[in-house]
C-alpha cells in the first residue's frame, strides 16, 4: 500500500517546500494539499455542509494556492508524488487549470496526481459564479475540457457550462494520457457515475464515507458503462495511522492511504511525521 500525507499549507504552518523535502526524506509516496480560494465571512454554510459541526478552522481561509505550492515542491524533490487533495474544479477556469496541471506535471517529471472534488461551501461557489446545484455538472465539463486540452493538439469542447472553440494549448502532461484524475467525493450514485465516466480513482475522507461498504455501488456504476471496476484506483484521505486500519483497507483492494497533518510549525509537524513513518516498514 502506498502511504502519503496531507496538510493545509498556510502562512502559519511549516512551509510547503520544507515539508516536501521532509516527507520525501522519510520515504512517503505522496504529499497532498487541499485548497480554498477564500472563505466568505458570512459563514452561511456550516463546515463540510453538515449541520452541527464546530466552527470552521482558520486554515480554510489561510491556505496557499495548491498548484503553485506543489510546483515549488516539485523543484526540490525527485521521487515524491504531488497531489491536490482536493482541487475545487468548479471554482477554476478550465483552460488555465489544464495548463497549470500540465505545467506541474512537466516540472515534476510526471509526478502529479490530480485530486478533484465538488466543493461544499455554497457562498464560496457563488462568488465564483457557480450555483451549488450545478457544481457537479460544472466539474464534469471542466474536467472533460481539461482532458481535451491535455490530449489533443487542437482541442475543443461544447457543453452546457463550457464552450471551447478549437484551440492550441501547451505544455502537454508528461503522464499519458494525462495525470490520474482522482475524485474525492462522497459515496453515492452521482459520484460513482462520474468516477466510472471520467476518473481514474476514488479517494473519500475516512470517517465521512464508508469506503469499504460502498464498493459494490462503485463496481455497479463501472459495469453499467462497460468499464472494468479494477481500473479504478482506490485510496482514502485522513486514514487513521494504525496498522489495523491499513490492513482493513488493503484487504478491500485499497492501494493508497493518506494521513492528515495539522497546519502547524516544524516542531509540531515533524515529530508526527516521524510517527507516521514508522508505519512504512510494515505497510500491507
Amino acid at each position: 500500500m502506498h502511504l502519503g500525507v496531507m496538510m493545509f499549507p498556510t502562512d502559519k504552518a511549516i512551509d510547503p517546500v520544507t515539508l516536501a523535502r521532509e516527507v520525501e526524506a522519510r520515504g512517503f509516496e505522496s504529499l497532498w494539499f487541499p485548497e480554498h480560494s477564500h472563505i466568505p465571512t458570512s459563514r452561511a454554510t456550516p463546515w463540510g455542509g453538515r449541520e452541527g459541526t464546530p466552527p470552521l478552522p482558520e486554515e480554510y481561509w489561510r491556505t496557499h494556492d495548491s498548484l503553485i505550492s506543489l510546483g515549488a515542491c516539485a523543484a526540490v524533490t525527485s521521487t515524491l508524488k504531488l497531489g491536490t487533495g482536493i482541487c475545487l474544479v468548479a471554482q477554476r477556469d478550465p483552460i488555465w487549470l489544464a495548463k497549470e496541471v500540465a505545467t506541474v506535471d512537466r516540472i515534476s517529471a510526471g509526478r502529479f496526481l490530480f485530486g478533484i472534488g465538488y466543493g461544499w461551501n455554497k457562498e464560496e461557489l457563488a462568488h465564483h459564479g457557480v450555483r451549488y446545484a450545478d457544481r457537479r455538472e460544472v466539474l464534469r465539463e471542466r474536467v472533460l475540457t481539461c482532458k481535451q486540452l491535455w490530449t489533443q493538439d487542437e482541442a475543443s469542447f461544447d457543453g452546457g457550462h463550457v464552450h471551447l472553440e478549437p484551440s492550441w494549448s501547451w505544455p502537454k502532461p508528461v503522464q499519458r494520457p494525462h495525470p490520474p484524475v482522482i475524485l474525492g467525493g462522497a459515496a453515492g450514485p452521482k459520484t460513482f457515475a462520474h468516477i466510472a465516466e471520467f476518473c481514474d480513482g476514488w479517494m473519500p475522507i475516512a470517517g465521512r464515507h464508508a469506503l469499504v461498504d460502498q464498493l459494490d455501488g462503485l463496481r455497479a456504476a463501472c459495469e453499467a458503462v462497460d468499464r472494468d471496476p479494477a481500473t479504478v484506483e482506490l485510496g482514502q484521505f485522513a486514514t487513521p495511522a494504525r496498522p489495523e486500519a491499513l490492513e482493513e483497507l488493503a484487504s478491500a483492494g485499497v492501494s493508497r492511504a493518506v494521513f492528515g497533518l495539522p497546519p502547524g510549525d516544524a516542531d509540531t509537524v515533524l515529530p508526527l511525521l516521524d510517527r507516521y513513518a514508522e508505519l512504512l516498514t510494515d505497510a500491507p
